[in-house]
């Protein structure tokens, strides 16, 4: 039986973006990390760089969370190194723009696996070890596409409010216990997502409204930790959510529609 070692904070999609920023917020309050995303040498240079400058332990995990058995790998992982979880922030997640009929149906179904399945498992199977926390913290992270149906990023946008909804039901389940879950929803994100998405027309708009990832993490921590329900980064997204709420949803998509247009 490994020696139980306390305090470890695990982040998915941790070695860009969002899950690297929100990374080095918890190291800066002293937290000890539990890394995972697909790239080794981004996790190693990860590492090093926070032990360096914060002084915390950090391990890394490199695997592909879009893999149907890497949820029951990771918590091997966890169990056989004897890490004891408090907080699990759920940030592993993607996009593909373009209309659905035209995209690789195997790359939207693997997305789906990802943004929704793995995260989903994530919380089953870590839930336990989280529950024997004095306090703990559950941080799923979706997007302001979750508010509205998206054409163009249609599965996308399902995703994120499946994300939205499954937190929102799973903090109710958990009112009453030591875990905390709350769910994170940024907008534009200057993290490479509209790169991979394939989001090329987006890409100026985007530039006008992105948010940085250190600002949206440090949000998102700030969060977390004040047990908030839903966390929603940048005045301009809140407005949005209530208008999202509010407005016909036609009127919502159609709008939708002309921002995230193909050609």
């Amino acid at each position: 039986m490994a020696e139980i070692k306390t305090n470890y904070a695990l982040v998915t999609g941790a070695s860009k973006g969002i899950g690297k920023s929100m990374a080095i917020a918890l190291a800066k309050r002293k937290i000890n990390l539990l890394l995972i995303a697909r790239s080794a040498d981004e996790l190693g240079k990860l590492q090093t760089e926070i032990k360096n400058q914060h002084g915390v332990e950090v391990d890394i995990l490199p695997i592909d969370l879009s893999i149907i058995d890497a949820p029951k790998k990771v918590l091997d992982w966890v169990n056989n190194k004897g890490y004891h979880i408090h907080i699990l922030i759920n940030n592993a997640g993607y996009g593909l723009w373009g209309k659905f009929a035209e995209l690789d149906l195997a790359a939207q179904l693997e997305m789906c696996q990802l943004n929704m399945n793995t995260l989903t498992s994530l919380c089953h199977l870590l839930l336990p070890a989280l529950s024997k926390a004095e306090k703990a913290y559950i941080l799923n992270v979706s997007s302001t596409a979750a508010y509205q149906a998206v054409p163009t990023l249609a599965i996308y946008s399902a995703t994120k409010a499946y994300v939205l909804s499954f937190t929102r039901a799973l903090r109710f389940e958990l009112k009453n216990s030591g875990v905390s879950v709350s769910c994170l929803s940024p907008g534009p994100v200057d993290t490479g997502f509209a790169q991979r998405a394939g989001l090329d027309a987006f890409n100026k708009m985007a530039e006008k409204f992105n948010m940085q990832p250190d600002e949206v993490a440090e949000i998102a921590i700030k969060g977390m930790f004040a047990k908030k329900s839903e966390i929603i980064p940048g005045f301009t997204n809140i407005i949005s959510v209530y208008a999202n709420r509010i407005l016909p949803k036609g009127f919502i998509e159609k709008m939708a529609a002309g921002i995230y247009k193909t050609k």
